[in-house]
This record gives C-alpha cells, structure tokens and sequence, in this order.
C-alpha cells in the first residue's frame, strides 16, 4: 500500500499564511501567476503521495474573500485548437470548465483575458461567446522584441497598448488552461498599468515544482524533468539566489534564464525591485509539508518509469519525439532506475508470454498482482479489472461475475447493431455490466463496491490500449503503463 508521505492539511495552512504575508509586503494588490494545474493536479498527488489533487484550489477557498481569478489565453491557441493532454479538449473549452469550477466552489472569476491578440477569427468569435455569457473579457497585444527591448516593453507603445484588467481584490490569481498562455506578461502588464492608477501592487509566482527547499537531484525534482521532457525544462541551482544569499535552492532554467529581465522591467516599473532572485519570487511551500520523504521518493521513482513508458507510447503513435525518450532515459539513469522497478511490467509480460496474446497486470494495496488475459469475450483490461475487484472483495476465482448470458447480448449489440468490429467488452462496458448485475446479485453488487480503491494502483498493459479504456482507467485514478506496441498491425488505431 502506498504510504503518506506528505501533510496535505499542514500544505494548506502554511501556503495560505505565506501569500498572506506576501500581499501585506505590497499592500495594495498582489498578482500571483499560478503556474501547473490548480484543479486535478494528479502530477503532485502522485510524486507527493497525500497532496490532494485540488489542494491549491482548497488554499485558496482559505483566502476567497480577498482572491479573485483571471484566466488567460493566448490567441493563436484558440485559433490552432490546441488541447490539454490530459482531459483532451481545446483550451477555450477548459476556460469555460475552469469558470465553472471555480465558481460551483464559491472562487470569484474576474474576467478572461486573450493574449497576443492579433484579431485571429476563432479569438474573435471566442470573445463574442464569452461576453454573451456576462464574461468581461481584455485583449493584450504582441510586443515587438519581448521580452528583450525593455524600454519599449514597459512604455505606453507596450504594456500600455493593453487593456487594463479592472480588478477588485487584494490578491489577483492569474491562471491559464496550459503553458504559454502569457500568464508572466499579463502580470507585468498589470503592474505597468496598476502603477500608472497610483496603486501599489506586487507580483509573486507559484509553481509547485520543481521544488525550491529539496535537493537538486530529489526524485520529486527528477519526475519534475520527466514531465516536461517535451518542453525541455532542466532543474538547476539558483545562481542568483546562492549569490545573494549563500544558500543553495533550486529552480528551473526558464525562470533563472528570464530572471534578469524580468527584475529589470521591475525596476522600472516600481523603481526598486523587491527580489533578488527567482526563488524570491516564489512562494510555494510545498517541500516543507515532505513529512516522510523516502514515501516520496519511492512515488516520484515510479512516475519516472511512468514518464518514460509514456513517451515511448507517444513516439510509436506519432504523439511525440524521441528526444523526450532520451531525456528521461538519462534522468533514469541518473536514479539507476530500470523498468524492472515496476513490478507490474514484469508480470504482464509473462502473463501475454504464457497466454501468447495481450495481457494486463495491476498491483493492489496489499502488493499481490493481479493479471487479465484477452479472450473471446473480454479484453485483457476489463478481464483484470474483474481479477481485481474479486480480489479486493474476497470473491473465489472460480466465481464468474459476468456470466456469458450476460455479455453476449452486448456483444452481438456492438457488433450487429453498432457496427463495431471488436466484439470483446471494454472496461466501462464491463462495468456498466456489472452494475447492472448488482440490482439482483449480491456477489456484484460486492465486486461493485470494490472500485473506488482501484484508485491510486498501478497497472500495465503490454500492448497500447483503446481510447476508451485509457480514459476509463484515468477516471479510476488507475495510473497505467502500457509497452509501445498495437495489438494489431492496422494503420488505424481507434
């Protein structure tokens, strides 16, 4: 069972006392760009295992009267279409997801702003959208040689060409549905025009990780690395701190790289700038809510080895580059970590060895692996997630909880009705099933009451899954490994 290794309550009290004390050393007004996820940060939950996936949300439920949320988006985001890795829909979409979301929890949504606006048409009519539905929206503009050209950055032909975002409270949250939305430029932005008004207003950055107070080379700060393979993010020693300072803290290239700039446009918009380096900067308290760290390493080493079975999936699918394989190969090594250290790799592939097909494992909280094989009837995903809740529930394995009177119906459905070719049941389809067959039977209706524990367990598949069941296994909170490998040697994979 995976043991707690973070004060998830702990967390929340000292990160909302820290960006308390943070707008009172400004005063008027402190924008905070939120960097990472606030909702369904299941990066943090797994490498800190006991961080709530909503815990900055829930911190900033202990700061809501004086906090208002600005969400940004970049233009050319909306005009691509660009989509969250994660939840699958466009970011214009998950702006309107995030304004529910915040609102359903009682957080005050101040405005949307579209950055690098350049009158792209998809902006346009997302603009149109948003204000029919009461939303304020800004627009803020491309500035030639950003962020190089300082004088001209922070002057009325840069940050004064954008709208100014007319905001209410002591603590601005500026947030974005993915990375590269301007959410640093916004809040530079703010502060040009908030100085301009006679306001005094500050700015603070929260990033989760890497994390600022942990060794350099932390597992937590490695998984870090792993999860931006993609944006080739390195973790590095805070030069500018160390100098300042002589202590040794940790950040990552692109603030370090940025640094110098960015407290130069500081200066000149506040005369003086109130930090001395990147890590001053932050405000993020994470590392010191770490209440057991060996907990911590063991997750963040299994997310690396996640990592890492990821971008080879991603690769054989057209989704990604081998550079990002090669990094976390490297990172891995740094570790001396080897696929081996997932338990359940090896037990799916001897399973597909000794059943000569595809096969799935997945390791319960007491360490027993459960295995599924395909068959004429189900997929080897939805026979192991029946293994499983039999296995959580006590049931005997001789004990079927779908019979085949039951699954042929909807199979001949699928294939007669639908038009499917792949007669075998998915793992949502089993457990639509099975729920079904907990109105009148008592042993699944058992079975059934087993799911929420799959939660947080470990599994692998030993050929790339469906769309579906990958979707299914990430609402169960199942984290899933899968080799780089289709089933099937079709060009087209649904």
């Amino acid at each position: 069972m995976t043991k707690i290794g973070f004060d998830n309550d702990e967390y929340i009290r000292l990160q909302s006392q820290n960006i308390r004390d943070r707008i009172s050393m400004f005063g008027d007004k402190l924008y905070v760009e939120f960097g990472g996820k606030l909702f369904d940060d299941f990066h943090a939950s797994r490498v800190l295992p006991g961080f709530h996936p909503d815990s900055k949300v829930r911190m900033l439920l202990e700061l809501k009267d004086d906090a208002e949320i600005v969400i940004v988006i970049n233009a050319d985001a909306i005009e691509k279409n660009k989509r969250r890795g994660d939840l699958g829909i466009t970011y214009d979409l998950d702006t309107l997801r995030l304004i529910d979301a915040f609102r359903g929890i009682g957080l005050y949504v101040g405005s949307v702003v579209i950055t690098r606006f350049t009158g792209q048409p998809s902006a346009v009519a997302f603009e149109n959208r948003l204000k029919t539905l009461g939303i304020k929206t800004y627009r803020h503009y491309p500035i030639a040689e950003y962020p190089s050209n300082i004088p001209l950055i922070v002057s009325d032909e840069g940050f004064g060409k954008n709208d100014y975002i007319e905001t209410e409270r002591k603590l601005v949250v500026i947030t974005a549905p993915g990375p590269g939305s301007g959410k640093m430029a916004t809040c530079l932005s703010q502060l040009y025009h908030e100085h301009k008004h006679g306001i005094k207003a500050g700015y603070a950055k929260f990033e989760t990780f890497p994390i600022w107070s942990i060794p350099l080379k932390h597992p937590v700060n490695i998984a870090y690395e792993a999860a931006t393979a993609d944006l080739n993010d390195v973790n590095m020693i805070d030069p500018f701190h160390l100098e300042a300072y002589g202590k040794t803290t940790v950040n990552y290239n692109r603030d370090i790289e940025i640094f110098p700039v960015l407290n130069a446009m500081l200066e000149r918009i506040l005369g003086e700038s109130p930090y001395k380096s990147p890590t001053d900067m932050g405000v993020n308290m994470a590392g010191f809510a770490i209440c057991d760290d060996d907990a911590c390493r063991d997750a963040a080493n299994q997310e690396i080895i996640r990592r890492y079975y990821n971008a080879l999936a991603n690769v054989r699918q057209g989704l990604g580059e081998e550079s990002e394989v090669t990094k976390i190969e490297l990172l891995m090594n740094q570790l001396k970590l080897t696929t081996d250290d997932r338990p359940v790799v090896s037990a799916a592939l001897n399973k597909a060895q000794l059943t000569d097909g595809p096969a799935t494992s997945i390791e319960l909280p007491n360490g027993k692996i459960v295995t599924g094989k395909t068959s004429s009837l189900l997929g080897a995903s939805s026979s192991m997630i029946l293994n499983a809740l039999k296995e959580l529930a006590g049931i005997p394995d001789n004990i079927d909880l779908l019979s085949p009177t039951i699954i042929e119906p909807i199979q001949k459905l699928k294939t007669q009705t639908l038009g499917n070719h792949n007669p075998r049941l998915h793992v949502d389809e089993v457990l639509i099933a099975l729920s079904i067959c907990a109105a009148t039977s008592d042993i699944a209706k058992k079975a059934l009451a087993q799911v929420e524990k799959l939660k947080g367990l470990e599994a692998h598949s030993t050929v790339i899954l469906a769309r579906i069941d990958e979707q299914t296994f990430r609402k169960l909170g199942v984290n899933m490994t899968c080799e780089p490998k289709y089933q099937t040697k079709k060009l087209f994979h649904s």
